[in-house]
């Protein structure tokens, strides 16, 4: 699933090499063997970080972005509530850290999210926010996430 505004669609390659290599890192690698951390695709230009955790409640799962890279969201295991929204549309509540190639933001009042399941993806582009890790309805989760970083 890719979501995203008309305004944007043309400006990014869905389907450049980059984006193939992260797809089949994805396809042919054993994600369940695949030790929490970083872990190299090509360089600063695709990397995987493997992440496991348990689902909170949205106050403690803040909106995010990046500037520098796409977020390839890949639910290995479990099940989350994932927020997303146009990052111009929220509120910023830190500066941007340009080491971390992180900023979050105040909750909105409103905004857009989808259940991730096992299995699922969602493709974040610079221009959007984020907020991973969020319980659904069924309460707290253990979760096994793949998020694949491409360079723009």
């Amino acid at each position: 699933m890719l979501t995203t505004n008309l305004a944007l669609a043309e400006k990014y390659d869905y389907l450049s090499e980059k984006f193939q290599k992260a797809f089949a890192f994805l396809r042919e690698t054993d994600l369940e063997a695949l030790p929490v951390g970083n872990v190299p695709i090509e360089g600063d230009e695709i990397y995987a970080n493997v992440q496991s955790y348990t689902t909170m409640n949205a106050v403690e799962c803040p909106f995010e972005s990046h500037r520098l890279y796409f977020d390839i969201q890949y639910m290995a295991d479990g099940e989350e509530i994932f927020g997303y929204e146009p990052a111009s549309n929220l509120t910023p509540s830190t500066e941007y850290d340009s080491e971390k190639d992180l900023m979050f933001y105040e909750e909105p009042k409103e905004s857009g999210a989808i259940l991730l399941k096992k299995g699922d993806l969602a493709i974040v582009l610079p221009e959007d926010a984020h907020a991973p890790r969020r319980m659904s309805g069924n309460g707290p989760c253990r979760v096994k996430k793949i998020v694949v970083k491409v360079k723009v």
